[in-house]
């Protein structure tokens, strides 16, 4: 979103940052002992900021109504999971290159894992955005495991991002997919740097602005972050907008 030219509209926004990022803080503290607790929070937390607060995504108009919609809570959706490097093609280039050292034994020239590559990921309101895919993680769902491409934001301020589709688009969510980590936006619900390792709770799982208003450009997930199972935990469809058949541009 572009910084609005009124002073005040752009210090509500700044303000607006804040209080997310102290919310996910406290539901990363609360998390370690009590999930249920911090779910608790993060809903009625996020209920009363996109009801009141200036910098809402909810349309002025309907503000004053609007209440938040989540599945029960499934503790069954809660994973802790390894980042995985991607493993490189079979190359079809010459073989390593042999240098010579000081001693003259011949040491060759390795190459490793894939590095990071660039790709562009699609923007609701047309266009894309760029990013850079740092590996996958495998999802232990019930219904057998499933791979989400894990993604860093190459502008604005970064962060780690992690969107996902699933079989309730466009029936009981956005059907343009839920974020399950948008760490540019303090979506961020943890992990282990030592071992490599994010937290994803499906049950924190959130629509992106653009399912609220179409004035909105939110990167959505590519065709690898598509999973062909349902995923009933975090936010969903409010009624009004079950009632009006919401569909989103994709």
């Amino acid at each position: 979103m572009n910084v609005a030219t009124d002073p005040r509209e752009t210090l509500e926004l700044a303000d607006w940052r804040r209080r997310v990022a102290t919310l996910y803080a406290e539901v990363r503290r609360l998390s370690a002992t009590d999930v249920g607790a911090a779910l608790e929070l993060w809903q009625t937390t996020r209920e009363v900021l996109y009801r009141e607060h200036p910098s809402s995504p909810i349309p002025l108009d309907r503000r004053a109504a609007f209440r938040a919609s989540h599945f029960a809570h499934d503790p069954g959706l809660r994973f802790e999971v390894e980042v995985v490097g991607d493993v490189p093609p079979p190359s079809t280039a010459p073989p390593p290159i042999a240098t010579s050292n000081p001693l003259g034994a011949v040491r060759p020239i390795a190459f490793d894992a894939e590095p990071p590559r660039a790709i562009q990921l699609p923007v609701s309101a047309g266009g894309s955005m760029n990013f850079t895919r740092i590996g996958h993680v495998e999802i232990p769902f019930a219904a057998g495991p499933r791979r989400l491409g894990v993604f860093w934001m190459a502008g604005y301020a970064g962060g780690l991002f992690v969107p996902f589709r699933d079989a309730t688009n466009g029936t009981e969510t956005y059907a343009a997919g839920r974020y399950a980590i948008d760490a540019a936006k303090s979506a961020d619900l943890g992990g282990d740097p030592a071992s490599g390792t994010l937290i994803l709770d499906f049950n924190f799982a959130y629509q992106p602005s653009c399912a609220f208003d179409p004035k909105w450009a939110c990167p959505l997930a590519p065709p690898e972050n598509r999973l062909d199972v349902p995923v009933r935990a975090g936010e969903r469809l409010g009624e009004d907008a079950l009632r009006d058949g919401h569909e989103a541009r994709t």
